[in-house]
């Protein structure tokens, strides 16, 4: 399922013809030739066709890139287990870096006045992305699920692709000696380090040796669901450094902004693991209920919160003691959600209701809410705080709201079934992912709305 690196095709080499002098020997060779130059010219109409096709569609094709952990269809170049460190580099990694962007940048106009503009859109068919993070750092991450088994990694300047990473690896190179042979994941979400030296990518199941029951999204706890892993990946190499096992069916995952903790909801285990990123494993499983799913953290890194999206409740996990408090009644399936910047406001998205909430922390009261579409999924807010924008699943389409009256400002039609979706602060751009293989990139212009 891994694509040819080099993007080319093959063209078979042709026999040699024996140097007889005959005829017959002379029409083998020449037909020989005329089959090749046939194949070439077949090849080269195939290739035209399709950038037709990507043209007339209003797509960018995106080139190939190198895949960063091996080659198509085999195992990556796995950690010595004794040192965990990779065993070789990757491939020269040059992103336009965007964290000196920060600094120096004007800092625009509020993004809540303004109006977005598609400036990108571009796909393949090896993309079927689940989500997308950007690292604020030059690159976005877009999880390829089970569909394709990689992660897709893009320079967030030029929207190119900068390289593929298979899901394939070694367990028990990585200290999981009980997983002998090499397996596959499902990338699902992702989470970046506070430093942007590593990014902590969920797997939706394991496929291969030692796995015979994998994940279903309508199972529980007791239907024997294999457990899955969260694998990290080097920003500087963009390989796989680290893999640490967690619950069944993993989703969601978060890093504490004090870099101490990974969190990883776990959906059909029905609980939270938290992982000490300083020893790479699991210092506590939190039981939740049915379905868990999104998280944030607050700035102080002291309370994470979880929405339960088999219910109407977000939970508040003390990142202390681990206790746990509730947020009850926002509405039907939260999904999604995140803190405003000054952590006085919790957004969540309610999948079934078509809805976004805004809660008050301080009273943990739903304080308003607004229809964004059908099935809003996914969210991501503004370095600002005065915007969100929210992937609404089966309306096709991303909406823009201001985040102070809970009030649609923007709404922009974009691929089927858009799931994944995260803000670029450097270059004020929102990129939006569909499971159809398409990425669209918006920037928040300088127009007033």
């Amino acid at each position: 399922m891994d694509p040819d690196a080099s993007g080319k095709g093959r063209v078979a080499a042709a026999a040699t013809v024996p140097s007889s002098g005959s005829r017959r020997a002379r029409r083998r060779s020449s037909n020989l030739r005329f089959a090749a130059i046939s194949a070439t010219g077949a090849l080269a109409v195939v290739v035209v066709l399709v950038a037709i096709v990507m043209s007339n569609s209003g797509v960018r094709p995106t080139p190939a890139a190198p895949v960063g952990t091996a080659g198509a269809g085999s195992a990556p170049s796995q950690p010595s287990p004794s040192t965990g460190t990779a065993a070789a580099p990757a491939i020269a990694v040059t992103p336009t870096v965007a964290a000196g962007l920060d600094e120096t940048r004007p800092p625009g106009p509020p993004t809540d006045t303004v109006r977005m503009k598609l400036v990108d859109r571009f796909g393949a068919a090896t993309y079927s992305p689940k989500s997308v993070t950007a690292t604020q750092r030059g690159l976005v991450f877009a999880q390829n699920m089970i569909y394709r088994h990689t992660i897709s990694v893009f320079d967030d300047a030029t929207h190119r692709l900068v390289t593929t990473i298979p899901d394939r690896v070694d367990l028990s190179a990585f200290g999981y000696p009980k997983y002998p042979g090499a397996v596959r994941g499902g990338p699902v979400e992702s989470a970046v380090t506070p430093d942007g030296a590593s990014v902590y990518v969920s797997q939706y199941s394991m496929y291969g040796p030692g796995f015979s029951h994998p994940g279903d999204d309508d199972l529980g706890p007791g239907s024997g669901v294999d457990p899955s892993f969260v694998y990290r990946v080097s920003t500087k190499t963009l390989r796989i450094d680290q893999v640490i096992e967690v619950g069944s069916v993993p989703k969601y995952v978060a890093v504490t902004p004090d870099g101490r903790y990974v969190l990883v909801t776990n959906w059909v285990s029905f609980t939270m693991s938290v992982i000490e990123t300083a020893q790479g494993t699991v210092i506590r499983t939190v039981k939740l209920g049915r379905h868990p799913r999104g998280i944030a953290v607050d700035s102080s890194s002291a309370t994470a919160y979880v929405a339960v999206m088999g219910s109407s409740d977000i939970a508040k996990v003390s990142l202390s003691d681990f206790s746990v408090g509730w947020i009850r009644g926002v509405g039907s399936t939260p999904r999604h959600i995140v803190i405003s910047p000054d952590g006085r406001y919790l957004y969540a998205t309610l999948n079934i209701a078509g809805q976004v909430v805004k809660i008050d922390l301080a009273t943990g009261k739903v304080i308003a809410r607004v229809t964004t579409g059908k099935q809003p999924r996914s969210m991501t807010i503004s370095e600002d705080g005065r915007s969100l924008y929210v992937v609404n699943y089966e309306s096709d389409s991303m909406a823009k709201v201001r985040a102070e009256d809970m009030t649609v400002v923007q709404t922009v039609a974009v691929g089927r079934h858009p799931i994944g979706i995260t803000y670029v602060n450097a270059r004020r751009e929102v990129w939006v992912c569909c499971y159809s293989g398409v990425f669209y990139v918006f920037r928040d212009t300088s127009e007033a709305l």
